[in-house]
């Protein structure tokens, strides 16, 4: 945090430029324009800045597509708000995978770009792998969901959903960060239908929840969820070939270049299991049971790093944690 009186008077000067630049564009966003965020204060500038440089490994264009700042206000940032960019990521054993916001700015897939045109960043979350501290997956939970009433929400722009049929824009979220290292978020659809996700690393895995609420009057079906996690930043597992993939419902696994390394996701109840090499990425699909108006349901998840050759074996211990009976 700024103290100095003359530093805070630069970064002030420093917001206003920014409120400038979006006001500037504000209108000329069409589907595959400007998507970027402005970070609401210094804090939020730092803790934004720092995830995407010293963590995501993002250049000044990156930076810039993300908060529409121009590089020469990024680096005024940098030094106002003493940002170590040469800092490096601890890695320790006993420590929780680490896990941070994706912070949008660098398309999360490598290919299938016609299908995610403006990719929502509350959506997703970075789970960065123990072999290489600057390589992650990005999750995208939920990347959608369908009901009976059709496409009911789309972290990304690519087919017609139920409000974009009615020219209805969704409010632009941001994940909530817990002092206990867990991420969550809640958002309420215009027909009164809220869902939440809550992302809770461990040492061993990421567990993953997803709640749906029905403030509707009428009974949900046919609850379809898709949940995407995107190999493009993970070494060695970003071919875009099905070949390195592995099903067995519910779980999901990718294996390295050279064979010994393994990420692995999984939902319950499970609708499919399956991957996209075009992306590249890997999916299990989970399905809330119907939903009455009033009702909660609920859908648990996982992901997971392993390093070995037998994965079957890894999927059958991963089962026998009870991962999807924990409270």
């Amino acid at each position: 945090m700024i103290r100095n009186s003359k530093l805070h008077h630069a970064s002030t000067l420093l917001f206003a430029s920014i409120m400038l630049f979006v006001v500037t564009n504000a209108g000329r966003a069409d589907e595959e324009g400007p998507n970027f965020r402005r970070p609401s204060n210094d804090a939020e500038l730092k803790y934004w800045l720092e995830n995407m440089i010293i963590y995501h490994g993002f250049d000044h264009d990156e930076v810039q597509t993300a908060t529409g700042l121009t590089h020469d206000e990024i680096d005024a940032a940098i030094k106002q708000l003493d940002i170590d960019t040469e800092l490096e990521i601890p890695n320790e054993d006993d420590a929780p995978l680490l896990c941070l916001p994706f912070p949008g700015g660098r398309h999360p897939r490598i290919g299938f770009l016609e299908g995610a045109i403006r990719p929502q960043r509350e959506s997703k979350i970075s789970v960065f792998t123990p072999w290489k501290r600057h390589d992650y997956v990005v999750v995208d939970v939920p990347e959608a969901i369908w009901s009976n009433l059709g496409l009911t929400y789309l972290a990304h722009t690519h087919v017609p959903t139920v409000w974009t049929r009615q020219n209805v824009e969704l409010e632009r979220l941001e994940w909530n960060r817990r002092d206990d290292g867990t991420f969550d978020i809640r958002r309420t659809l215009p027909n009164g239908i809220e869902f939440s996700a809550k992302i809770q690393p461990t040492p061993h895995a990421v567990h993953m929840d997803l709640w749906l609420y029905n403030g509707t009057s009428e009974m949900l079906t046919d609850l379809r969820v898709q949940n995407c996690v995107m190999l493009k930043s993970a070494e060695g597992f970003n071919e875009q070939t099905k070949e390195n993939k592995v099903s067995r419902q519910p779980y999901t696994a990718c294996r390295s270049d050279d064979g010994r390394r393994w990420v692995i996701t999984a939902w319950e109840p499970n609708h499919r299991a399956w991957a996209n090499e075009r992306c590249p990425c890997l999916h299990s699909d989970p399905k809330f049971p119907d939903c009455a108006p009033g009702e909660i349901k609920r859908v648990r998840g996982w992901l997971s790093f392993y390093e070995g050759t037998d994965i079957e074996a890894e999927f059958d211990r991963i089962a026998a944690t009870g991962w999807n009976k924990r409270p």
